[in-house]
């Protein structure tokens, strides 16, 4: 039996009608793909080069984690963005502004637990066994950058983009007869738990990018000047993003 504190409903709802990040955002990346291509046939090649259509994998290295708290080597997030861009004249150089959604996925030996006024990043008992526990923060995103194309098809781009978060959850599976201040678990079986919305968090994002690569694939970055929490209610983490990003468009 699994007991949220907070609301017995509000578990049960984020089981029942959330929809998985990953799939949102593998149908986004679907639809900008098969866009481009259905209108081939109508649309210049003037216009094609002013809009950039990408798809990220990354990893989030999280900075400041808490004592006793470890996270994962590899955190996959993903992303899907759409570029429009403005060519300096005939030069090389150029400026684009975007729209796109990132997904950031923390994964590690603890379950989050908010006590007062503030939330925190409990460590699980070595003596629990468990599959898989993490926490997604999503955002919308407005990415800024100025870059250079050569004509052999190098690329290099520096930007700065700004996110608003718009969605948040944590999921654990594992074993049960876990006790928090935010929920508890008196069944000894294995359990599944997700719970939406994560307290404290930033509603905004904000940080450097930095992109290299050759024709339509790229190594990124993205530096978090925020922090993942509000100040003095949570802990000071952040991640720094690093991945490929894929522009066929």
């Amino acid at each position: 039996m699994f007991i949220h504190k907070n609301s017995i409903m509000k578990a049960v709802y984020s089981k029942t009608f959330s929809v998985p990040v990953t799939g949102i955002l593998l149908f986004i990346l679907a639809f900008l793909l098969i866009q481009p291509a259905a209108q081939s046939q109508v649309v210049n090649e003037t216009a094609k080069k002013k809009v950039s259509i990408g798809f990220g994998l990354f990893t989030d290295i999280m900075q400041k984690v808490p004592s006793g708290v470890k996270t994962r080597t590899i955190n996959q997030g993903v992303k899907v963005f759409v570029l429009y861009n403005l060519p300096f004249g005939k030069s090389p150089f150029g400026f684009s502004i975007g729209l796109g959604l990132s997904a950031h996925n923390i994964y590690g030996n603890f379950l989050v637990n908010k006590t007062g006024d503030t939330t925190k990043l409990v460590k699980i008992p070595d003596s629990v066994s468990f599959k898989r526990s993490k926490m997604t923060v999503v955002y919308l995103e407005v990415p800024l950058q100025f870059y250079l194309k050569t004509e052999g098809k190098f690329q290099v781009a520096l930007g700065f983009k700004a996110g608003f978060m718009i969605g948040s959850h944590t999921k654990y599976v594992g074993d049960g007869g876990i006790k928090t201040n935010s929920y508890e678990s008196y069944s000894t079986s294995k359990i599944r738990i997700k719970n939406v919305g994560i307290p404290n968090l930033q509603q905004f994002a904000y940080g450097p990018t930095f992109r290299i690569g050759y024709k339509w694939i790229s190594a990124d970055c993205y530096y978090m000047l925020s922090t993942l929490f509000t100040k003095n209610h949570g802990p000071d983490m952040y991640p720094i993003s690093v991945g490929l990003v894929l522009m066929p468009f």
